[in-house]
């Protein structure tokens, strides 16, 4: 329980003192920001910090800090250390440098903002892996609350009906202005996501469940290697490059740089504490990893334990308010990945998004490839997801490392960046060396390669940033 609360206490304190030192590295200024300068009704709106903060918040917290931060208590409480210094050194960094970066390129979408500061070649790349990749992340966050809505409905409710009904909200939320259905919903799903919270939380720590004290030991039942699966598995609990195409949406949005420090960094660190809890429930609950891992395999996944948690918890109608806080998160990330899928494909072929005609020629065929993927397994699209996830976040670090550098006279800032970048650059290479869906390969030889490949991003990035 030590270390649960310590863990809680290091996340606040990372963004009062570490929060506070980022902003200042990258010193906001008095700039006119796109929501001003560009208001169109539609994508660039300004809109109260508050709401824009919530709107990111719900952004990014999909099933990510659940799924993935019960996944990841499968290896035990060392998940701890990378749910906390991976949301304050890698995640909260990651989001807050990709909003304020677009906010000072007119809320370019990150495969421009990347283009800029790596080359051409890298926006190409960039452009290509983030369509691909909030596809992924719609019909991951589609299928997912699909699944549990129908586990709270009459049987002829099934999955496939709540398909159709998130699919069509898709549909709606991708395509009309940001401020008429995104702003207006998301403070009801945001009060759902709070009780979720504290319910949960509230309910292991007086109920007295055990929350395992820190240890390094790997207790995976199938002792897979903490590094780098753990690290890719957490996902959305500590970084996340799905947080960089939504950070540039909310850069749309923002009325003055000086609060990007609250939307972007800030938004992260609440979803770091959405994954502890989720994480220290998930070992808490089931007393063990092993017990952890019996229920995921015979209640038909994360899913499953999520609903015997919440219901166990908090009893019928509590765990109901708990799984409709689990349904909004998902669903609040899977609208905007798609949203931003077309306002990705919009920066790329300069299509103005202001008439509705041309949003529909853009929204339309994505739908339609998210609805034929969310036809696919489940874990098969996860496992997918999870990696092109980090691997994104890791490009838009060394994005946001050249960027840095370049901003005169204080260039030593840059490190925030290049740190966390090196860092992942590392696992997503290890990890598809290594993983069932990559190459298969031992630890021997993906374990020196991923150092070897982060190595050689570190001495790219020198010779990169001075051109």
């Amino acid at each position: 329980m030590i270390t649960f609360f310590l863990a809680l206490i290091l996340l606040v304190t990372g963004y009062i003192v570490y929060g506070k030192f980022v902003d200042e590295m990258f010193a906001p200024s008095d700039e006119v920001t796109p929501a001003l300068a560009k208001n169109d009704g539609v994508d660039f709106v300004p809109l109260p910090t508050a709401k824009v903060f919530l709107i990111q918040l719900l952004n990014i917290a999909g099933l990510g800090p659940i799924f993935g931060a019960i996944a990841g208590a499968l290896w035990g409480p060392v998940v701890f250390l990378w749910i906390v210094f991976g949301t304050i050194f890698a995640g909260a960094v990651h989001d807050y440098l990709s909003g304020m970066i677009s906010l000072k390129n007119g809320g370019s979408s990150i495969s421009e903002v990347v283009g800029k500061y790596l080359g051409s070649s890298m926006k190409t790349v960039m452009r290509i892996f983030s369509v691909v990749l909030l596809v992924l992340v719609g019909t991951v966050f589609m299928t997912g609350p699909a699944m549990l809505l129908a586990k709270l409905t009459p049987a002829w409710m099934d999955a496939k009906f709540w398909l159709i009904i998130v699919l069509t909200y898709y549909f709606l939320a991708t395509l009309v202005p940001i401020d008429k259905l995104i702003g207006k919903i998301y403070p009801v799903f945001g009060l759902t996501l709070i009780i979720m919270a504290v319910g949960i939380a509230g309910g292991i720590i007086f109920q007295g469940y055990p929350i395992p004290e820190l240890t390094l030991e790997n207790l995976h039942p199938k002792k897979l290697p903490i590094w780098p699966l753990m690290f890719i598995t957490v996902a959305c609990g500590a970084i996340s490059g799905f947080h960089a195409t939504q950070s540039p949406m909310m850069a749309r949005c923002i009325q003055t740089e000086r609060d990007g420090r609250r939307v972007f960094y800030g938004a992260m660190v609440a979803e770091g504490i959405i994954a502890l809890i989720w994480a220290a429930a998930g070992v808490a609950f089931y007393k063990s990893t092993g017990g952890l891992a019996t229920a995921m395999a015979t209640m038909g996944g994360p899913g499953g334990v999520v609903y015997d948690i919440s219901t166990s918890l908090l009893g019928q109608v509590g765990g109901v308010l708990a799984m409709i806080g689990v349904i909004a998160c998902p669903i609040t990330s899977g609208d905007t990945a798609f949203r931003s899928a077309r306002l990705t494909l919009a920066d790329w072929f300069n299509i103005d998004q202001k008439p509705i005609n041309k949003r529909l020629l853009l929204t339309v065929p994505l739908l339609g490839i998210g609805a034929i993927l969310s036809q696919m397994k489940f874990d098969i699209i996860w496992r997918y997801f999870a990696w092109s996830n980090q691997t994104l976040a890791m490009i838009a670090l060394w994005a946001a490392a050249v960027y840095l550098y370049k901003q005169a006279p204080a260039k030593k800032n840059f490190l925030i960046a290049l740190i966390p970048a090196t860092l992942m650059s590392a696992v997503t290479f290890t990890y598809i060396l290594q993983a069932p869906e990559g190459l298969k390969l031992s630890t021997a030889i993906s374990y020196p390669s991923g150092i070897v490949f982060a190595l050689l991003c570190l001495f790219l990035y020198y010779q990169k940033r001075d051109n």
